[in-house]
């Protein structure tokens, strides 16, 4: 739907593109209201979305509101109910939700048309399972018997850990799992000791409160020399990249932590989100960048300079348009979009005739759909 009330942004800034460029007016259309979910209060893709949100409404008067959600399902449903215009999520809300998988695999969703407007790759921090400091953790492989924390609802957050599992030799069956509502209360129960290792950015607000707590917090680190450890890892969870942090808890002012991470937050839209929105979206997030730089950990992350173009998940057409317009949209850019579109379609389509099927078993049905389809379009097949 087009948006009825319009603000005009008029701001002095500098294209972060490859060269430098000069300092320019220019002007993105927006709604005096936006809605965007996010991660749990207190994560960094909360305090991001707030920080961006405030920019929004010092400079140009646009009233940004932030939905917490606990888990990728609640990110996304308003999402694909239309009730919010984006979302700030990570692979969950955007790659699995692509794909169809874990949760979104469920008879009442399957694949979604997410398309992407811009992302964090500031490289400063990393995605990573911290520990619990009492516990003389040195390496993942000594997590084998402890608690770790399994969010529901959460795909992305669970496979996340799996694969930091994996890299230390380790499945869910090594460890005792223990199933939390949320993000946040994951992270509640490793300072009340009711579980030993979560999932997190190392900038979250809940790692700096853990690692201010007695327990205090370890980040167990990933050797990037380590390759099979490191193909366990990507086996499981393809979109890690060994990393060195200097962003997070426990790592401020260090010489960094040498772990993995990925984008995160990723800010989407579907398909059938309005291309004029989507693009003066993208528009306001590049050029009010340094009004919103600097005011949460890792935010840095969103310049123009630091987008992959060829991500896992492909971007909206009104970004692209945006992109095309900043010098830094390629062909090569381009086909890669155009090949992820294709992969979204094949598993549509697949999606719609095993509804039609209408099998007794689903999820076991779709898996194996799932699967075909990939294959037979000639297309990676991850999980």
């Amino acid at each position: 739907m087009k948006p009825t009330e319009f603000v005009t942004i008029l701001a002095g800034v500098a294209l972060l593109a490859a060269g430098p460029v000069a300092a320019q007016s220019t002007t993105a259309e927006l709604p005096k209201q936006l809605s965007w979910t996010a991660y749990d209060t207190g994560s960094a893709g909360y305090n991001q979305a707030v920080a961006i949100g405030a920019a929004l409404q010092d400079t140009v008067g646009v009233n940004l509101r932030v939905l917490p959600g606990k888990n990728d399902v609640s990110r996304t449903e308003p999402l694909r109910q239309g009730k919010v215009q984006f979302s700030a999520t990570g692979v969950g809300g955007s790659f699995m939700a692509q794909e169809g998988a874990f949760e979104f695999g469920a008879e009442n969703w399957g694949p979604q048309p997410i398309r992407v407007l811009l992302a964090n790759n500031g490289g400063a921090i990393n995605l990573a399972v911290g520990v619990a400091g009492d516990l003389d953790i040195k390496e993942f492989s000594d997590l084998k018997g402890k608690r770790v924390a399994y969010i529901v609802g959460a795909p992305a957050l669970n496979v996340n850990t799996a694969a930091y599992l994996a890299y230390g030799g380790l499945t869910w069956d090594d460890v005792e799992r223990v199933e939390f509502g949320g993000f946040g209360a994951s992270w509640k129960g490793l300072i009340e000791n009711q579980v030993d290792a979560a999932f997190a950015s190392t900038n979250s607000g809940m790692a700096y409160e853990a690692a201010s707590s007695p327990r205090g917090l370890f980040w167990p680190p990933i050797d990037p020399d380590n390759a099979e450890g490191l193909a366990r890892m990507q086996g499981i969870a393809p979109f890690f990249v060994p990393n060195k942090a200097k962003v997070g808890a426990t790592i401020d002012g260090t010489d960094g932590y040498q772990g993995a991470g990925y984008a995160y937050p990723v800010l989407v839209a579907t398909d059938a989100t309005d291309t004029d929105l989507t693009y003066n979206m993208t528009k306001a997030m590049v050029e009010l960048f340094e009004a919103y730089n600097g005011k949460a950990p890792g935010i840095g992350g969103w310049a123009l300079d630091k987008q992959d173009m060829t991500w896992v998940v492909p971007y909206h057409e009104g970004a692209i348009r945006y992109f095309k317009e900043a010098g830094i949209w390629s062909e090569e850019a381009q086909t890669h979009n155009d090949n992820l579109i294709a992969r979204q379609a094949a598993l549509k389509a697949a999606w719609d005739e095993l509804k039609a099927e209408n099998p007794e078993n689903w999820d076991e049905a779709w898996s194996s759909k799932r699967r075909a389809a990939l294959e037979a379009g000639g297309f990676s097949v991850v999980f």
